[in-house]
């Protein structure tokens, strides 16, 4: 399998603080790795060793088969960036920014104008075109700045919390954006704080904390860390809860756990769901309401580290 990405025993630190400790990470070429871990964990030091801004101080980093150091120029040819905050001049057009990076990026004026025309259509901008970016809301403000990283069409985009503070509308807008490139061959490298977006849009995840890789797989693989499938019976009567714990352990053979209000049951496959449930409806006892819930990647983070993603540390500015 080719990869896009390959990184080794990555090191950075800032004084005292090591944002990352060892980091190892592979990206296989046209997929999506999530990269998760609350703020302070190093995601976005691990970002800007990836895309040539920052050295590392020990360790390797290939990107397209490129080192990141010793060919730091090669790199920044082929990738796309788009940081936590907008880098755009927010006293031009939305066209006008467009045009200007395709010039910086050695685009003859027609080219320029036509590439931006092209992109401002694409991420529905166009009737934005030619005012101010300033002027833009949040959500058309981030639009224009994953636009202006994919002026160059590259071949690996790097995505830093770029969907942080948007609205639920926004957000899902981005998501198809970033589908659409991927469908097209980019190799997407995603640090989120959502655990959504990266069940979402990620083939692969790996959770980073305090500068190391402490887990890493496809989503369904993460969550099998924490278990399967749980089906969650609410009686009426709280004093139903024992017997429905007995019922359910007598029909699966179960170790049904009592949470508040809830007899929670762990089953391997909806058919042993069905036949709780059937078995409850026989006996007479009256529910509130019942469903299989799947584990979530919060719970996944939460049992990786102790902690939610929204957490943050004192190494936060730093990494």
């Amino acid at each position: 399998m080719h990869h896009s990405i390959e990184v080794r025993g990555l090191v950075k630190a800032f004084g005292d603080v090591r944002a990352l400790d060892g980091v190892d990470l592979t990206v296989p070429a046209g997929s999506v790795l999530g990269v998760l871990g609350p703020n302070g964990a190093g995601k976005t030091t691990a970002v800007r060793v990836l895309s040539t801004l920052t050295r590392p101080d020990a360790g390797s980093a290939r990107v397209l088969g490129l080192d990141v150091v010793a060919q730091a120029g090669e790199v920044r040819e082929r990738i796309g960036l788009t940081g936590q905050y907008a880098g755009l001049d927010h006293d031009l057009t939305g066209e006008q920014n467009l045009v200007l990076i395709a010039r910086l990026l050695g685009a003859s004026r027609p080219r320029a104008k036509a590439r931006a025309a092209e992109l401002l259509e694409r991420f529905d901008l166009v009737h934005a075109a030619g005012r101010a970016a300033g002027e833009y809301s949040g959500g058309m403000r981030r639009r224009l700045d994953l636009a202006a990283s994919v002026v160059r069409r590259p071949e690996v985009l790097f995505l830093d919390e770029p969907t942080t503070g948007l609205d639920p509308k926004s957000r899902n807008g981005l998501w198809d954006v970033v589908r659409d490139l991927v469908a097209e061959g980019t190799t997407v490298l995603l640090t989120t704080q959502y655990l959504e977006e990266a069940d979402q849009l990620a083939d692969a995840i790996a959770v980073i904390d305090t500068g190391r890789v402490i887990a890493s797989g496809a989503p369904s693989e993460l969550k099998q860390m924490v278990g399967g499938p749980v089906l969650r019976l609410r009686p009426v009567r709280a004093e139903a809860l024992a017997p429905l714990a007995e019922l359910a352990d007598r029909v699966i053979g179960a170790e049904t756990k009592l949470e508040e209000g809830a007899a929670a049951v762990p089953v391997a496959h909806a058919g042993q769901a069905a036949a709780i449930v059937a078995q409850v409806a026989r006996t007479g006892i009256d529910l509130v309401s019942f469903g299989v819930d799947e584990p979530t990647l919060d719970e996944v983070f939460l049992a990786l580290t102790g902690h939610r993603t929204e957490s943050t540390s004192e190494a936060e500015v730093a990494a």
